[in-house]
């Protein structure tokens, strides 16, 4: 049975090809470890082969887990849809927000970030294929949510992230990942200075790298299938 600590080697050399594929360095590309409903012993043999970065879907979840790691050298990324009633928990215990869609979430966030806590990064959700069943900005929309965002004390808007709908075939699969990145420049020559595409997973990360991808986030390839 192969462990943690052999996906993640595998997923780390998986991840280095595609990027070296795409004439890109793997050194800017981050990958984010999806543990959500996977045990504490997991995350932490992942840790213990040099994983740092983590996500969760599930507020209640994440936070017991960083409380039972008990490490402060792990960052924590929020990846899951936010309600407006748990931005407290979440502004408090985590590093990272992907899932902002709602000035109204950003601004919770931002007045509930600890001031003696670095500036909590976030990420502007994209519904990329305007799917009626998944959270998410509209494209049309980004602009005006994002300048807003940009303004708020104790947030740090890093960039964009969608999840978009599953495709089988390659040069498919790169076109919501080329749409998302497109609209990173447009905000960035608007006089935004984001540096972060949150896309790309087990099944599609090799065409998200290939659109220009920082971080991709990973779970099944490193954890094993979910019960």
């Amino acid at each position: 049975m192969i462990g943690v600590t052999e996906n993640f080697r595998k997923i780390q050399d998986l991840l280095a090809k595609a990027a070296a594929d795409a004439g890109r360095s793997g050194d800017h590309i981050r990958l984010l470890a999806v543990s959500k409903r996977k045990p504490v012993e997991a995350i932490l043999e992942a840790a213990a082969a040099g994983q740092r970065d983590f996500g969760e879907n599930f507020v209640q979840e994440g936070v017991e887990k960083i409380g039972k790691c008990g490490r402060d050298d792990l960052i924590w990324h929020f990846i899951g849809h936010l309600q407006s009633n748990k931005t407290r928990v979440v502004a408090e215990s985590f590093q990272w927000v992907h899932t902002v869609d709602r000035l109204k979430i950003a601004r919770r966030l931002s007045e509930q970030r600890p001031v003696d806590a670095a500036d909590l990064n976030v990420c502007i959700e994209v519904n990329i294929d305007a799917e009626e069943s998944k959270s998410g900005v509209n494209p049309a929309d980004v602009q005006d949510l994002a300048t807003e965002i940009a303004e708020l004390p104790r947030l740090r808007l890093r960039g964009l992230m969608c999840l978009p709908a599953i495709r089988e075939d390659f040069a498919e699969q790169r076109k919501p990942f080329a749409a998302l990145r497109e609209l990173l420049e447009s905000l960035n020559s608007s006089g935004l200075r984001l540096d972060t595409l949150s896309m790309g997973m087990s099944a599609d990360y090799a065409a998200a790298i290939h659109e220009g991808a920082t971080i991709v986030r990973v779970g099944t390839a490193i954890f094993g299938e979910r019960e």
